[in-house]
């Protein structure tokens, strides 16, 4: 089979990706072979590329989100999943510490398959794996009601975007919507240096005063988690998923006094810690919401598709929405 492979020369040097050649997945108990149709290229898969994971072992086919359909099972009681259309995400594993879906075919533990929602089309099922599953865990942790407000930060980005509509679905009172640039009438516009002024008073506006109750932060920008945090209402709770990048300082200066005061909630958020088994729960979890048309997948046309062989230079060599066509 056609993948894209992950090697590194020495522990300490830097891995490469590029086109393999690879046996077909030998199947073993309590697995599925899936032949891969589409496989979106994510953040982490460029990141884990660049030896961003030190848990990743080499050699190692990338690649967390994916569409296909079950060709085979090795146990007799799961022969109902062959010939289904599936989809979903890696959690701590795929892509990482075992082969991912950068490749025509992948195994996949049969308690992590999921029956892709017939209102997806496969391209888009491969892009929704980590952007909702993610919204999903900090929405969750962070208790949404329907006595919240929720402040979304990043709510341009693909994890944003699906958490401005989670949080609807799950009946927040109401979602504010801040990123840097206005999109479809954002409350909050992020684009200027002093952002915890704006956020300050905007918020207080928006809130009459009171603050939100939860915050989902997509950006991990530390001045703006600082100003943002000191917006949360009593019992606030602030969810985040991402930090800065590189080798620079990663910790910001918190008020204890006024934390506990509040009784805020510091949540954490990483797509990575869960198993695949329990990443395929969140999906199953959203897969009704999806089928309603109350959460809406991007629309093909904003991805660009690429083939294995151009995925290197097209699709890890450049940023953007980038969705492998294995066929």
């Amino acid at each position: 089979m056609k993948a894209l492979q992950l090697t590194r020369a020495t522990v300490n040097a830097p891995p490469t990706v590029a086109k393999a050649l690879l046996p077909i997945p030998s199947l073993k108990p309590g697995y599925a072979l899936v032949q891969i149709h589409y496989a979106s290229i994510q953040p982490s898969d460029r990141l884990n590329s660049q030896g961003g994971f030190p848990y990743t072992t080499f050699p190692r086919v990338p690649g967390r989100d994916y569409s296909g359909v079950v060709v085979d099972v090795a146990d007799a009681n799961a022969e109902s999943w062959i010939g289904k259309s599936v989809y979903g995400t890696s959690g701590s594993t795929l892509g990482f510490s075992v082969d991912g879906t950068h490749a025509q075919y992948c195994l996949i533990p049969q308690a992590a398959l999921v029956e892709k929602p017939t209102s997806l089309s496969h391209l888009q099922a491969a892009t929704v794996g980590v952007p909702f599953t993610t919204a999903f865990m900090c929405l969750s942790r962070a208790q949404v009601n329907a006595n919240d407000t929720v402040l979304v930060l990043g709510s341009n980005g693909a994890v944003g975007s699906a958490a401005v509509q989670m949080a609807r679905v799950m009946g927040a009172k109401r979602v504010f919507t801040a990123a840097r640039r206005d999109h479809s009438n954002t409350d909050i516009v992020l684009a200027t240096e002093d952002i915890a002024f704006v956020l300050k008073n905007r918020i207080a506006s928006l809130t009459n005063g009171k603050g939100v109750d939860v915050i989902v932060d997509t950006v991990g920008d530390l001045a703006l988690m600082s100003a943002a945090m000191a917006q949360l209402a009593i019992n606030g709770r602030y969810a985040w998923i991402s930090a800065p990048k590189g080798d620079v300082d990663k910790s910001i200066s918190l008020n204890v006094f006024q934390t506990y005061r509040k009784g805020l909630s510091l949540l954490g958020c990483n797509s990575l810690i869960p198993s695949v088994e329990e990443m395929a729960e969140q999906l199953r979890s959203i897969n009704d919401w999806i089928d309603q048309g109350l959460l809406r997948a991007q629309d093909e046309k904003e991805f660009e598709m690429v083939t294995l062989d151009d995925a290197v230079e097209k699709g890890y060599g450049k940023t953007g929405k980038v969705v492998i066509g294995m066929s």
